[in-house]
């Protein structure tokens, strides 16, 4: 076995980026020095990874199935190394964790003050967001752990783990004109305002279903506007459910609407990050809240 993990660094980048020259940017190494590795990669492996008949190189079949392969390797010398970092440093003097402002207020309300019992030394900054803010900030290193929906695509430096599944509700206001229709159809809803969640930039939201729409970041303020009979909503059920807003919504049946209904949270982290003992005793004390 003569291949490096430059080598195999080399073929992923380009593989994700499209091109050698792509990769070489990312890289930041002349493509010459990219397109010599993986033709080294190529010779100690026998075999061709890429066919470079066509204006761009395309992956063979076996290189397809070794990328698959180069990949998991990468990312398990991520983990190694960031093991590696966490165990020279000790244990972590300040973590920022991300929060999606829709997730089950009482549930981390109790965690935190765990982790202020437990570790009363440490420097917790605790940041929220909505939709794809938490992925992105844990992925700019703006945060050490996120908590989120998963709503699209997660970046491919961030590691995830499901700790459930959220039901949304269709709600509306007691004096909305659906509030007596038991199962709306499309076309009523259509005929009414939506309120829709979306991040703070306005990179990520939810497909609205009616055309006439707002799109506001945070299923709080959209459940507190529905109140007051601005539009409908779909949020999650624990929204609604909460001493703020409970009995103040009617709650109509979602039969006729196509899409997925549910929404999975989860914790977010990024592969090549280090996971002291307070986190890993963090993820371990979520995971079991969520599952008991």
């Amino acid at each position: 076995m003569n291949w490096t993990l430059d080598q195999l660094n080399a073929f992923v980048t380009s593989v994700k980026c499209g091109s050698f020259s792509a990769a070489a940017r990312k890289i930041g190494k002349a493509q010459s020095r990219i397109s010599t590795a993986i033709s080294n990669l190529e010779a100690d492996l026998g075999f061709d990874l890429f066919d470079r008949s066509a204006r761009l190189p395309v992956l063979t079949q076996d290189g397809e199935d070794m990328f698959v392969e180069a990949q998991a390797i990468l990312e398990q010398c991520e983990r190694l190394q960031a093991r590696a970092d966490t165990v020279a440093t000790g244990e972590e003097i300040a973590l920022t964790v991300a929060l999606d402002e829709a997730v089950p207020i009482d549930i981390f309300e109790s965690f935190f003050q765990k982790i202020a019992n437990r570790y009363p030394l440490l420097k917790l900054t605790i940041i929220n967001g909505s939709q794809d803010d938490i992925a992105k900030w844990v992925d700019e290193k703006k945060a050490d752990i996120g908590f989120m929906f998963r709503i699209n695509q997660l970046f491919d430096s961030l590691e995830y783990l499901s700790l459930g599944v959220f039901n949304h509700s269709l709600i509306v206001s007691p004096q909305h004109p659906l509030a007596q229709t038991e199962k709306p159809t499309l076309i009523q809803l259509n005929q009414h305002r939506q309120l829709v969640i979306r991040d703070r930039v306005g990179h990520s939201q939810e497909k609205a279903i009616s055309a006439n729409h707002w799109y506001i970041d945070s299923y709080y303020y959209i459940t507190a506007l529905v109140i007051r009979n601005v539009g409908w909503a779909l949020v999650p059920e624990h929204v609604i459910e909460s001493e703020w807003y409970k009995n103040q919504t009617i709650t109509l049946s979602t039969y006729n609407i196509p899409n997925a209904l549910q929404v999975e949270m989860g914790v977010v982290k990024r592969r090549d990050s280090g996971m002291g003992n307070i986190m890993e005793w963090m993820l371990d004390e979520i995971e079991h809240t969520f599952t008991k």
